[in-house]
């Protein structure tokens, strides 16, 4: 279907030079708007119930190429200022979104109906599907994918990745709680309707040790579905001695019949952890 805009994508990724031909610029500015509007994504699921997902690298490729094609401008509003190159989104009236002052989101992010931004920001390539919060001074970087009815609580730092362009963004997907403070970066991957309790941290290399067998199994960069999170440590041998270091833990799995918008505490309440 867009296979024309790939062609085009790719000889200029290889090609810098054509930048400067009006078809070139054309076919990256489209691939934007088909971007803002969600009809294209810069990953999205293969296998929604194996959490398999695609990273669409040429779509990635297109978000990179349009930023030497932005000329820097002004922008203002009363007295504040910015000099940058990138648009802000419009029209939250017109798609269905609800955005508190001061919520920022950048023209090339995807913002679905019904979903809710308070004071926040949400970079270019990002998709966030209806019915999620993103919370008051929470971000979404560039290309990560956020499922439906997600709630990014208040401070949550959700990474960005455009480079490498193979590199898989952050996604979370459906009916997951992020606590406050969270960290998930690195291209981690957090499945349906878990629970992350308050700053927990989790990163491409992080530990996430499951206890709640005879023994304990480790992910890195992965969450399964339905897992109830909160940070801990474990202990390691460095040449100076053992020392603490920071993981994530496992303990318990949220119930099929837990209500998906349960509060955090709620959800930690069956472990007898209070964060």
């Amino acid at each position: 279907m867009y296979s024309e805009l790939e062609t085009i994508i790719g000889q200029a990724w290889e090609d810098r030079s054509l930048l400067e031909q009006k078809q070139v610029r054309e076919a990256i500015e489209r691939v934007v708007a088909l971007v803002d509007r969600g009809e294209l994504r810069t990953a999205e699921p293969v296998d929604a119930d194996a959490g398999e997902w695609r990273v669409n690298e040429w779509v990635k490729k297109a978000i990179i190429l349009y930023f030497p094609i932005r000329p820097m401008r002004k922008m203002e509003a009363g007295e504040l200022e910015w000099y940058d190159k990138m648009e802000l989104k419009h029209g939250y009236e017109e798609l269905g979104v609800r955005a508190v002052p001061h919520a920022v989101a950048r023209y090339g992010a995807y913002i679905a109906p019904g979903a809710i931004l308070m004071p926040s920001y949400v970079n270019i390539g990002a998709y966030v599907d209806t019915g999620t919060m993103v919370d008051t001074w929470a971000t979404v970087g560039s290309c990560a994918q956020i499922g439906r009815h997600v709630h990014l609580s208040g401070g949550v730092g959700i990474g960005g990745v455009l480079e490498p362009v193979q590199a898989a963004p952050v996604i979370i997907e459906d009916n997951c709680f992020i606590g406050s403070r969270s960290i998930v970066v690195e291209g981690a991957h957090v499945c349906r309707e878990a629970v992350l309790g308050s700053n927990t941290v989790i990163t491409g290399s992080t530990h996430i040790i499951d206890v709640t067998g005879p023994e304990p199994v480790t992910y890195k960069g992965y969450v399964p579905a339905r897992s109830v999170v909160v940070p801990g440590s474990y202990r390691k041998q460095f040449p100076a001695g053992e020392y603490s270091v920071s993981c994530a833990l496992i303990i318990g799995r949220r119930k099929e019949s837990t209500d998906k918008k349960t509060s955090l505490n709620d959800a930690l309440r069956d472990f007898g952890v209070s964060i």
